[in-house]
């Protein structure tokens, strides 16, 4: 969620401001190398099982606290990879939580209205719809493992990126590899860079996507989110995504005049 919000800064994941005993999160599969995640202990981690450094049984973890294994069976790697994105569903987009949102969307409410954004836009030149939606549904499911990352965190984009990636990685390697993974990787790294006009339209729709659900949030809990709508402000790729966001604005402008001084 792109919004610069002044909140609690997250340090790197070797930094630590305070000498306390930190905690090591540790995601791994059936597989040789694992990947550390370490933070300070009041940092939010969405969803994973959490070990002391040392500990020779952290492993990624379903919400009902059974561990993934990864097997070779492509039906039970299925299952495996779609148990883990249950995350997606529970966990809550962190920009609403920092604004006081009760009962916020969650990562998956986000994805899916952007998917369908994707299926009902008209038709561009060279631009093929069922790849937008596809990019849609994978754009942010590395966020299954390492949350919802927003500059609240104060993570640099690079680093945030090279998270992501390592996510991506073992969520792909839980799902057994192959032909669906390598696409669920290409199509990660095409939103990821902007590197086809299909990622310059999903761009463009989550950022609709976020102002959208900021005016619901604004009318549903009387709110005024004006850091969502000057964070988008003139960033805007394509001519369907700049239309969509002047319908957004002109609604909550009327919307704003009505409010009584």
């Amino acid at each position: 969620m792109a919004v610069n919000l002044s909140a609690h800064c997250a340090p790197p994941f070797n930094t630590f401001p305070h000498r306390r005993s930190p905690i090591a999160f540790t995601i791994r599969a059936s597989f040789s190398r694992s990947i550390c995640f370490t933070q300070a202990p009041t940092l939010r981690i969405v969803s994973v099982h959490s070990q002391k450094p040392g500990s020779d049984s952290s492993a990624i973890m379903s919400d009902t606290g059974a561990p993934l294994r990864p097997s070779s069976s492509s039906t039970s790697s299925a299952i495996d990879f779609l148990t883990l994105c249950h995350r997606l569903k529970t966990t809550k987009r962190k920009g609403w939580i920092n604004h006081g949102i009760q009962g916020p969307e969650s990562i998956a409410d986000h994805m899916y209205r952007m998917a369908l954004m994707a299926l009902i836009a008209g038709d561009l030149p060279g631009v093929n719809r069922e790849r937008c939606i596809k990019i849609a549904i994978v754009h942010d499911i590395a966020e299954a493992i390492v949350g919802d990352i927003t500059p609240s965190d104060g993570v640099p984009k690079e680093e945030k990126s090279r998270r992501e990636q390592a996510a991506l990685t073992e969520m792909c390697k839980i799902l057994g590899g192959g032909m669906r993974a390598d696409e669920i990787q290409e199509l990660w790294r095409e939103y990821e860079n902007n590197a086809s006009l299909e990622a310059n339209l999903v761009k463009d729709f989550d950022k609709v996507e976020m102002i959208l659900q900021a005016l619901e949030y604004e009318i549903e809990h009387g709110k005024v989110l004006d850091e969502f709508f000057l964070s988008t402000a003139g960033k805007f790729q394509t001519e369907i995504g700049k239309s969509w966001a002047a319908e957004i604005n002109s609604r909550r402008n009327s919307q704003l005049a009505e409010k009584p001084n």
